[in-house]
């Protein structure tokens, strides 16, 4: 099981991906195994020397009790310290954005998929979309093209 953030290819330039693990309570992982998650408004913030994500949706449990989790509570990444110092200076130096793009299991363990970004213009979206749609008619072409 995997969840994508489809925006996020489309309104960021990806210049690095870095996988990090997440610190999650009982019922957000049972409602992540059953897919009820959304990466769509999420980013990524440092503060003191720790990684946490913001805004990332996890439906509560439906079987849960009062230990039930927040929804849109802010969670803590798990990654090395060499790792967030890099980041912390590309993100106050550049002006990047920490996106997460991919939520999956790694070895029963959760995984995100985080995306040093930069913003895209409305020029670079309408050209994204030019290529896309290109390589959709090159496919069409080409399919009825062998048979």
């Amino acid at each position: 099981m995997e969840v994508l953030n489809k925006e996020a290819r489309y309104n960021y330039f990806i210049l690095e991906e870095l996988e990090c693990g997440i610190s999650l309570m009982g019922t957000e992982i049972k409602s992540i195994r059953l897919g009820k998650v959304n990466l769509k408004d999420s980013y990524g913030v440092i503060r003191k020397g720790e990684v946490f994500l913001i805004n990332m949706h996890i439906s509560p449990y439906k079987e849960g009790n009062i230990f039930n989790h927040l929804e849109t509570r802010s969670r803590k990444l798990l990654l090395h310290k060499n790792e967030i110092l890099k980041l912390n200076d590309k993100v106050s130096k550049e002006g990047l954005t920490l996106i997460p793009l991919k939520l999956y299991f790694k070895k029963n363990k959760v995984k995100i998929l985080l995306g040093l970004c930069k913003g895209k213009k409305n020029y670079d979206k309408r050209e994204t979309i030019k290529e896309r749609d290109l390589k959709r008619e090159a496919s069409k072409l080409n399919k009825y093209k062998f048979k």
